[in-house]
């Protein structure tokens, strides 16, 4: 089979190669976009059943449209956001073609560009986009073994309390997914213990405005690097059910039980970290930096936004925090499940350029790559907090897709 020419070929059809197109389109850079799903699949598939955006519909869109069924104040549906792009795609004319499996990109050799194997032939590419985003190969810690007995999964594979197993469940991992997923268990009736790690737990809403428009008019979104040691800090943060601040001390209201990090596993016995006042306490920290941070803010600029002391009431530590539960025997505890909301790691197995670091991670600067022609967008941090948000990503791949436009005029030459 003949190789297709094409001048940018971006790789993934989500939010990020979506955001790509758009930009190309607009320097006028011919360009196809190539899927192996359906455009936005990891909304529809790659997600549990209840779960919604994290961000308010005025916020996590993109500026040229917004939601037609989601009030501006609402959190739009995984289903939602996933219509949203499709029609988004329509909108701009999207040139992608689904169903379409990147297997191999190489750099060329004695010329410019890339040459492309996929399921749908080959191409040659003078640029490369990779658009796959940062939730590609999930992460599950090798610490209990497979053929212990509770089911294992990923947060990526749960879909809803009725398809696991009856008994109680351990959930891993206390971010944004781990919360909302523990809450549900346990609002379905099942035993839930949650395993509480290091993380950021920002307001859901502050003096009338959702914490999104804080770290906006605070300037934290445009943040180039994360906190000393904090790159890889999770943010407790949910849109469910019509938003509300992650509260640990709440969570044990409702008959969670609150563990340490897990650490190791031996003879059908977890065991715990002895850190979960801690990680706690560093939550509450940020949570109430960030109220001092709006309050000064509001002063400052004499907005008239009402006062919410009671924002500052934490209340007690729970008995699950004060005297934690360090080790758990799994068949006593009668737990039958795991649920792993333990990140995601990079898969670049496919992009064979000279584009990575010693631990496989892209070496770029705001998209850039390395390996000239080849471009990444999507990922956290790429340029910025707000990179691997729907808003964010759209203007990340603005200085891209201008990059890509001021190579051309130089290669014209």
């Amino acid at each position: 089979m003949s190789s297709q020419e094409v001048e940018a070929l971006i790789v993934g059809g989500g939010q990020a190669g979506l955001a790509m197109s758009e930009h190309l389109s607009e320097q006028g850079v011919p360009h196809l976009v190539v899927e192996r799903d359906r455009i936005a699949e990891k909304w529809r598939s790659g997600r549990w059943d209840s779960l919604v955006a994290n961000g308010p519909a005025w916020h996590d869109r993109f500026p040229g449209m917004e939601f037609v069924d989601v009030e501006p104040d609402g959190f739009a549906s995984k289903d939602q956001v996933a219509d949203y792009f499709e029609a988004y795609a329509e909108k701009i004319a999207a040139p992608v073609r689904t169903g379409v499996d990147v297997t191999a990109v190489r750099k060329k050799e004695g010329e410019p560009g890339f040459h492309v194997e996929t399921t749908d032939g080959t191409y040659d590419a003078r640029f490369v986009v990779a658009a796959t985003g940062p939730f590609q190969r999930p992460v599950i810690p090798p610490i209990v073994p497979r053929d212990t007995g509770p089911v294992q999964l990923h947060s990526s594979d749960y879909r809803n309390p009725r398809e696991l197993p009856e008994g109680a469940v351990l959930v891993v991992g206390a971010g944004s997914s781990g919360v909302q997923i523990a809450e549900e268990l346990r609002r379905a009736g099942r035993r839930v213990y949650l395993s509480v790690g290091p993380h950021d737990r920002p307001p859901r809403r502050y003096r009338g405005e959702d914490f999104c428009w804080w770290l906006g008019v605070l300037g934290k979104w445009n943040a180039e690097t994360p906190p000393q040691g904090a790159a890889h800090v999770t943010i407790a943060v949910s849109g469910a059910r019509g938003g509300s601040t992650v509260d640990f001390r709440e969570l044990a209201g409702i008959g969670i039980d609150l563990v340490g990090m897990t650490s190791s596993f031996e003879n059908g016995t977890l065991r715990f970290a002895d850190d979960l006042g801690t990680n706690i306490a560093r939550g509450d920290a940020n949570y109430l930096a960030l109220l001092d941070e709006a309050d000064a803010y509001v002063a400052r600029n004499g907005l008239d936004l009402p006062e919410e002391p009671e924002a500052r009431e934490l209340g007690p530590d729970p008995a699950c925090v004060t005297d934690p539960i360090r080790e758990l025997n799994l068949a006593e505890a009668g737990v039958t499940s795991i649920v792993w909301a333990t990140g995601f790691a990079n898969d670049y197995d496919w992009l064979q350029v000279d584009a990575f670091d010693e631990n496989g991670k892209p070496r770029h600067r705001r998209g850039v790559s390395t390996e000239p022609g080849v471009y990444f967008i999507g990922l956290p941090w790429l340029a910025s907090r707000g990179s691997s948000f729907i808003w964010g990503v759209w203007h990340d791949a603005k200085f891209v897709a201008d990059h890509i436009a001021i190579q051309r005029g130089y290669l014209r030459r």
